[in-house]
């Protein structure tokens, strides 16, 4: 997985949406205790930053080791380059011991991960009864009609170069294996809804579809997605309604969340 971001790790940083505070707060209520989370593929440190204001310690690994340079420190955050598969004994070494962390999380990477070690890897280090593992997608964002039409062209057009793991996402995480319990206070494990909303001008906007792993294979396949005329489209959708081609936009990003607690043995 890693690698569909290395190429674009600082337009990622600048241009991926933080996530709503309160996915965190929702989180935060299902865990018991607030002394240890795991943020897992981490990236540039999105989410880890928003578990650092709620958890007293937190640590963020990821495969990609030019993604974390574009991280920015905290006193309670650690960050840490991991192998994509680990035993039992590298999490114990990299990460945490056994039956010690609070809350795992997986911010817009579930559908990346080997499932069946990484649910292993939950296991060895969450709370037992009370650990909590919560995962979240985002699916297409929306702006308005207008931009919405050729963002939905653009993205039709970008299939062919999409890993098949975004269907997943396109499914809002409803088929993907989670093996877990509902959390106390639900009778299911998800998808629970929420929206993060980002100000952007078309620029940042266009940058963001820049951060796309399909636009990245496409230009690594010698394809370029954004050619002139659908950046003029763009451009004439961001123009058609107030704000004007350089005018800053809400921007929402549907969010769609599965959490559970390790199922009693």
């Amino acid at each position: 997985m890693a690698e569909l971001f290395v190429k674009q790790s600082e337009s990622y940083a600048q241009a991926r949406p933080d996530y709503p505070k309160e996915l965190f707060e929702f989180i935060a209520t299902k865990t018991p205790f607030h002394d240890l989370a795991w943020d897992v593929g981490t990236g540039t440190g999105q989410a880890a930053h928003s578990l650092a204001e709620i958890y007293k310690n937190v640590i963020g690994t990821d495969t990609s080791l030019k993604q974390l340079q574009f991280t920015t420190s905290r006193p309670n955050i650690r960050y840490e380059q991991t192998p994509p598969v680990m035993s039992t004994t590298e999490v114990n070494e990299k990460v945490a011991p056994e039956s010690s962390v609070d809350l795992v999380t997986v911010a817009q990477a579930l559908h990346w991960l080997d499932l069946p070690n990484f649910y292993e890897q939950v296991r060895f280090v969450l709370k037992k009864p009370n650990g909590v593992v919560a995962a979240w997608c985002y699916t297409l964002p929306r702006v308005n009609d207008s931009v919405d039409q050729v963002l939905d062209r653009f993205y039709a057009e970008s299939h062919p170069y999409w890993d098949s793991a975004r269907k997943l996402v396109e499914n809002e995480y409803r088929d993907i294996d989670f093996p877990f319990e509902p959390v106390d206070g639900t009778n299911e494990t998800g998808p629970f809804q929420f929206v993060s909303e980002k100000m952007m001008n078309l620029e940042e906007f266009l940058t963001y579809l820049k951060s796309w792993s399909a636009y990245q294979t496409a230009k690594d396949k010698g394809v370029e997605l954004l050619v002139d005329r659908v950046v003029e489209d763009f451009k004439g959708a961001w123009e058609s309604e107030k704000g004007g081609s350089y005018g800053k936009k809400v921007v929402k990003y549907p969010v769609f969340l599965r959490i559970g607690k390790v199922k009693n043995v």
